[in-house]
């Protein structure tokens, strides 16, 4: 009967310090082997942030070079005077740059100034008469526009942030200057990539993106 109290106060008393170390190791290695998978996590969440942030930019980049068709003849820097152009062969424009002031004579591919020119909007008016679809002029749709009318279009509605950096500090390329060039010549924002040096979990570097 002594034993058998004795066994029932051992058990009672919990574990022993050799039982806390084995269950504090064990819950450490689980620990460790599940920490990477979150930071990974993390990680690829941000990724797809800046994968996500890179198209919508390269679109708007893509639909202001659109716009700028037919708008400035090489050279000209004032105000288009006269109609606007005829409607071009792609049916993803509707209007045409009609600010010239805004390129300067280093900037003859009529690219975005600036990435700040994509948020700030500039003056546009509509090709040709008749044109259907909206959206591009807030409460104004094209059709409710004639070849006189003027307003301002936005291609971007606020600065874009690299995920990656948490700034927007992007790296810029005009359309003079190859892939490796790491300084911006300042006449046109042609493409942009992530200022992190840092390798995503492709391997690659985000700046290469």
């Amino acid at each position: 009967m002594k034993d058998q109290a004795n066994k029932l106060l051992k058990t009672a008393g919990g574990f022993t310090l050799f039982e806390l170390v084995i269950t504090l190791t064990v819950l450490a290695i689980l620990i460790m082997g599940t920490l990477p998978l979150a930071q990974n996590s993390v990680k690829r969440s941000r990724e797809m942030r800046l994968r996500e942030t890179l198209r919508q930019v390269r679109n708007a980049i893509d639909e202001f070079k659109r716009d700028t068709l037919g708008a400035c003849p090489a050279g000209t820097t004032n105000n288009r005077i006269g109609p606007p152009p005829p409607v071009p062969a792609d049916p993803r424009t509707r209007v045409v740059i009609d600010d010239c002031s805004i390129f300067d004579t280093e900037n003859i591919d009529r690219y975005p100034p600036t990435l700040e020119t994509l948020v700030e909007g500039v003056k546009v008016r509509q090709r040709g008469l008749n044109l259907t679809g909206g959206g591009a002029f807030g409460n104004t749709n094209a059709t409710e526009l004639n070849a006189t009318d003027e307003t301002k279009k936005i291609y971007l509605r606020e600065m874009p942030i690299d995920p990656m950096t948490g700034e927007s500090d992007w790296k810029l390329r005009s359309s003079y200057q190859s892939k490796d060039d790491d300084s911006w010549d300042d006449i046109n924002v042609f493409d942009i990539r992530s200022a992190s040096d840092e390798k995503g979990l492709n391997g690659e570097k985000y700046s290469d993106w």
